[in-house]
Parts: C-alpha cells; structure tokens; sequence
C-alpha cells in the first residue's frame, strides 16, 4: 500500500502557494471496494490542511465499459474484424441486442440497487449464456435465489470481459490491467512499445473519465498509487495522457508494486512519463514533495524520492528518519470515492472465498510491519515488514467510529501483515466495552496465542474470519522457512478459530527449496483433512517464488540454491529464476493442487485418496488418516497455568445472576461470584481492570483446596462455556 506514516515538524505556511493533489487508483484492483492506499493518504494530506482529492480510476473505466453504449462500441470495433473473430465471439456478437439490453439492468443488480430483479435474471433465457456459463448452471441450483442471480450476473460480465479481451483490449481483464507486462520486467523496453501503441477501448474509457477529473479540480500534483503488476501500464498510460495535454502538473508514483520492484530503478526512460517515484511509506515522501514543490524545500531534501538529473536516475534521501508511529496519521478517508456503484462479483460459493470480491469493507491497520518478520521467503529486510509498530487501541476505535460515521459501513477488513494477538485482544475489548458492533477480518499467525478463550473473544467483537499462512504443511519446510509454528500447532489455532465460529483461509505454497514430491502430497493430505473437518473453509496454493528482497534471495546458497542472474536491463526486479540443487517440484505438480482446491473450496472430494488428483503416479501420504482429529481433539483448559491472563465475561447477565442464585453455593461464595462476573463484564471506561487469574484464586472466601472443588465443578464448566474467558 501507499503509504502510513506522517511526519512532525513540518508546517507548510499559510502565505505559500500549496499544491492541489490529486491521488488516482489505475485500472485495476478490485470490482467491489476501493483499495485503500488513497483513502489513507487523502486522509492524511487533509489533515495537513493539503487540497486533496481521489479517484479510482479503475472502477469508473469498468463502468463506462459495462454500459449500453461502452458494450456497444464494443460490438461496432468486434464487427469490423470480421473473419478473425473467434467462434464464441462470433456466438456472441449473434446476440448483440441480448446483450445490450440486459446490460445495465445487471450492473445496476450487482451494484445492489435493482435485488428485486433476481428471479428475473435467473429465468431461462433471460441472459445471453456464453462460454463462462457451461457447466456452471447446474452447479449453481443448490444457492438461495439473490446468490444464484449474483453468479449468474458475474458469468455474464466475465463473458463480455473475455470478449473485450479477447478482441478490442488484449490488456484488459476485471482483475488486473496489462498485468504480464509488469511482471519480472527487467527491461523497460516492452512496456514503452505498449505505450507506444494507440490507446485501446478500454484505455480510452480510462482516460475519458480522467479528463473529467483533470478539468473540474485542475490538480498541479497527481499522485498514482501501483499496488500490483497489474496497475502500471494503467498507471503510465494515465501519465502520459497528462504530459500530453497538462505538461505543468507534477506527476509522482508510488505502491507496493514500486516498492519492490523498482528499488534497482537506473533506465532514465521511466521519467519521460512520471517526474518522481518514491519508496515505501508514502506520506512522508508526498509531504516532503510538496513542500519542494511550494519553495520551501531543495529538491535535494525530498525524502526516499527517484527522480531524472542529466539523464540519470537519482535518489533523494533526507530526513526519512522522521517517520512518524502509526497512530499519528490520521483517518482514512473514502470521500469522493462512489462507493454506492462498486459491483459485487461472485464467482464462488465459498463463504470465505467471498470476502474478497463482496461488499464494502473499510480498511484500517492494527499494526505496520510484522512482529515476527523473520521468515526466509518474505521480503523482512523492506520498510512494509521491517518496521513494525501498534496503533494505539483508542486510535483505532476513533477510526472505527469516523468510517462508520462516513461510509455508513459497519464492515472492516484490517489489512497486516500479520496482526499481533495482542493487538487483537485490546481492539476486542475495546469495541465490545464502547458496544461498537461491526463486522471485521484480517491477517493473523497461527499463534498459540490465539487460545480457544481468546477466539472467543474476538467472536463477540464481530470477527468473522481469519487468514493466516500455513505455507508448507511441513515441519520441516516451515522450520527451514522459520515460519515460528508447527503443523500441528496451526490445526490447533484453526480449531480454535472455527469453534468461536470464524472462519478460517489459509495461505498455502509449494516448490519450497528442497521440497520433495513425498512432502508436497503429505502437505495436500493434511489441507484435505482440515478442509474434511472444516477447520478450514478456504485456502490457496502458490508456487514459492523467490524474491530479491528475502533473506532466500539475499543469500542463495545458505538454502541450497543457486540463482539464475541474467542481465539486469534497468527496470523492474523482484522475482528470481534458481536452480534447487536439491531437487526441482515439477511443474505438473501444481494442476493437481489446483484442481483439489476447486473441488475442496465447494466441499468435494474430501473423502478422496489424495492421489488421485495427479494426473502422474506420486506416492502414498505418510501422513495417519487421524491425524487432524487427533491434534485437534478438544482438551480440558488448564486454567491453573495461566495465572496472569484476565477474566473477561462475555455471557449474558441473565445468565450470570441464574448463577448467583444457585443453591450450590455459600453466601460468601455467591458474593465472590457475583463481584467476579461484575469485574469481569466490560465496561466502559475499564482501563483494563479485568480480575487476574492468580487474584481470583487467591480472592476465593473458602481457601484454595475448595477452589480447586470449585474448578471441578459443572457449575464452573457451565460458567466457561456460557462466556467466562480467560485471556
């Protein structure tokens, strides 16, 4: 992301001229939800009095294509090709005027403003099938009426995208633009050749709607943000449509895409189209420009800033230790963002599949960086891992409160690394001791830390699902990753989650230095049964790509590998080619993983020798069929081992005064409870005065043995189970 920090000591004067920026988000990122880089960053430069406004530019191009008169000049362009055409685009362009009459009625659906026309688009011969329909049907009876009608509606978009794609935009796909373009691109050259070619339709669109944005708030600073592979070549063409007609604005870059991919930048060619890119963070490198830009900085003193002098790259680095901690950025902002016209696409059933492509969610951090930031694979050493840091809790819930307040969406997906259960446990208390009730999922380690209490905990706060990487289901691979968890530790925490009733994805890999066929179907064998079980409900395998950045890349050979350099041509660097002396995961391999996932993913195949998903022999797993359940067998909590966590009362009070007036128990006793229930309830304001576990012990008015009865007792199950938690 663009950037979260800020910067202290630095008050631009009122009696200089201060720039109007404008941030943009190229095509594309996602259908359904703004990315957030802008809105934090527009939040942040508001705060600092800065005119600031955003657009996403990507979301705007869909919807201009997505229209009776985008699809119908769609239609005109594939017409004129004629004989080239491909059969489907031939079946297509047949029922042009299917398609041209459903195809707002079906934007405005999946936008949400039309749900009573559900049963009207799941009707026989109601849409137009194309190919995205064949064998889907059937598939999709079993969904509630508004799903069914969402999924179809998806099909019918993907047609038409395939169509574009295939005829009119080759660069054009819903979830990326260009993106092989930008992908280990060590040389400039073919992306200036894409530039260099008339703007397609799509770019055209995307442009189009720019225009509009260029002349009604007349920018001097435009900021684009290139997340993923997929947002340069949108991102560059939009530059350079400003250079064209705007050459006096100031056009700076940034994002993760940039940031590790562009850290070796030296091909001057790169500043015909952008004057500035800037690493890491954003919000100090974009202040810092301001005020070179309003005099009141050299250009020497811009911060983590590339820009072109006498035809080279250079880097300008001054001050950058003036980062400032996360909670002083201020909040996140999605004004000028249409959030009423994102599409929610569905193209999978999956519960947790569908986090990722439905609804709004706002974006917030509870930590910057990584706590653990020591595993080989990852990029620990870059600014957006190494340097970590919590929000504060009360910042948070101002957050929390300002974007309900805004969006008037009590949805929220918090975007770590890896969030810190620590972090978690204060955000959960927090939310629950000021009754905020929202929504919320995020990134997490398969931690023991998240304790089967403290699961529960974030349950009542509104925590709906979890994603957390499980990588090699190894303990070898995860120990030569130093990953920090085990197998088994992880199916623990992935029972803990689920039985609080969140759910759970989990980041898969293979092709891992050293690697052997045996270790990766031992690894499907274990995902198999967590999916059996269904402590897990969602997952993704990812070959292991080896990366400049991480510690694997830093040093090679420490792993056993030996990387494969060609000739840096100036441009991009991330992903490295290397030989495994140790042995090479085929490449076959990876259609039979796939092809589990899909059917795991809708609950199939999950009673399946695991090898028959291979198209090749591979060997039996050495993993007992028992194993998931065994590890994850529900155990007795010794509570006498946690003598400084908190007790925390999340049941009803009902329950807790039936407890009270059991005859079970001595008046004293029936005080003791009664204070301890009380204590326990969060309140607010609490300043985290929850009774600790060696206090309740020590406080029991019949001494210790008898609270040792005590524990045994059903009452005391009954009380731990109905919202008594220990974390």
């Amino acid at each position: 992301m663009w950037g979260l920090v800020s910067l202290f000591g630095i008050v631009l004067s009122e009696h200089m001229p201060i720039p109007r920026v404008l941030l943009l988000i190229p095509p594309l990122t996602q259908l359904n939800t703004p990315y957030p880089s802008t809105a934090h960053l527009t939040g942040f430069l508001r705060s600092r009095g800065i005119d600031c406004k955003q657009a996403d530019l990507g979301i705007e191009m869909v919807l201009r294509l997505f229209s009776r008169s985008g699809m119908q000049a769609v239609f005109d362009r594939v017409r004129l090709l004629g004989e080239q055409l491909p059969p489907p685009a031939v079946e297509m362009l047949s029922q042009k005027a299917r398609y041209l009459d459903r195809v707002d009625m079906v934007v405005g659906f999946l936008q949400g403003r039309h749900p009573a026309v559900a049963r009207r688009i799941v009707q026989k011969g109601f849409l137009p099938q194309g190919p995205r329909f064949i064998g889907k049907v059937r598939a999709s009876a079993g969904l509630s009426v508004r799903d069914r009608a969402k999924h179809w509606a998806t099909l019918f978009i993907e047609d038409l995208a395939d169509l574009v794609q295939a005829t009119v935009a080759p660069h054009f796909a819903l979830n990326r633009y260009a993106d092989q373009l930008a992908r280990s691109a060590s040389s400039f050259d073919p992306v200036l050749k894409a530039l260099s070619e008339p703007p397609s339709l799509t770019d055209s669109l995307m442009l189009e709607a720019l225009a509009l944005h260029l002349e009604s708030f007349k920018p001097s600073l435009v900021g684009l943000s290139v997340p993923f592979p997929g947002n340069l070549y949108g991102a560059l063409r939009i530059a350079q449509a400003i250079k064209r007609k705007r050459p006096q604005v100031t056009i700076a870059m940034g994002g993760g895409y940039v940031n590790t991919e562009l850290r070796r930048l030296s091909d001057p060619r790169v500043f015909d189209f952008v004057d500035h890119i800037t690493l890491d963070d954003g919000e100090l490198p974009l202040l810092s420009l301001i005020e070179y830009l309003s005099g009141k900085r050299l250009r020497t003193e811009l911060v983590r800033t590339m820009s072109r002098e006498n035809n080279r790259v250079v880097f300008f680095n001054k001050g950058s230790q003036n980062n400032v901690g996360i909670g002083e950025i201020g909040c996140p902002t999605y004004h000028g963002l249409p959030l009423d016209r994102y599409l929610t696409i569905l193209d999978s059933a999956n519960p947790m599949h569908r986090l990722w492509s439905e609804g709004h969610w706002n974006k917030l951090m509870v930590a910057h960086g990584c706590y653990w930031k020591q595993c080989t694979f990852c990029d620990v050493g870059l600014d957006y891992i190494a340097r970590y840091e919590m929000a504060p809790t009360e910042r948070l819930i101002q957050q929390i409160n300002l974007l309900i307040a805004e969006t008037s969406h009590r949805t929220f997906h918090f975007v770590d690394e890896a969030a810190p259960p620590a972090a978690l446990k204060a955000l959960a208390l927090g939310l629950i001791e000021n009754n905020i009730r929202i929504r919320w999922w995020g990134n997490i380690r398969f931690e023991e830390a998240f304790t089967p209490d403290l699961c529960r905990l974030l349950a009542a706060s509104g925590c709906i699902a979890v994603t957390a990487g499980l990588e090699a289901a190894s303990d070898r691979l995860l120990k030569k990753m130093k990953k920090g968890i085990s197998v088994d530790q992880a199916a623990r925490v992935a029972s803990a989650f689920r039985r609080a009733g969140i759910m759970v994805h989990a980041y898969l890999m293979y092709g891992f230095p050293s690697e052997t066929i045996q270790e990766t179907v031992d690894s499907l064998e274990r995902v198999r049964q967590l999916f059996a079980l269904d402590l897990i409900q969602s997952a993704f395998w990812h070959r292991f790509t080896l990366t400049a950045h991480s510690p694997i890349g830093q040093a090679p050979a420490t792993h056993g590998i030996k990387v494969l350099r060609g000739k840096f041509e100036g441009f991009a660097e991330n992903d490295l080619a290397f030989y495994d002396k140790n042995g090479v995961t085929p490449d076959w391999i990876s259609e039979g993983l796939r092809r589990s996932m899909l059917n795991f993913l809708e609950g199939k195949g999950l009673r399946m020798d695991v090898r028959g998903w291979f198209d090749r022999v591979v060997p039996r797993p050495h993993v007992t069929s028992t194993w998931a359940a065994t590890v994850t067998r529900p155990r007795r909590p010794h509570d006498a081992l946690s003598l400084e966590r908190r007790l925390v009362w999340i049941g009803e009070d009902r329950i807790a005064n039936a407890f009270r007036r059991s005859s079970t128990l001595s008046p004293a006793q029936t005080r003791w409870l009664a204070m301890l229930t009380d204590r326990a309830s969060p309140v607010r304001p609490n300043n985290g005065a929850y009774p600790l576990w060696r206090d309740v012990q020590a406080s029991y008015p019949e001494g210790a043995r008898a609270f040792q009865r005590f524990l045994g007792s059903p009452m005391w199950r009954n009380l731990r189970e109905t919202g008594l938690l220990l974390v």
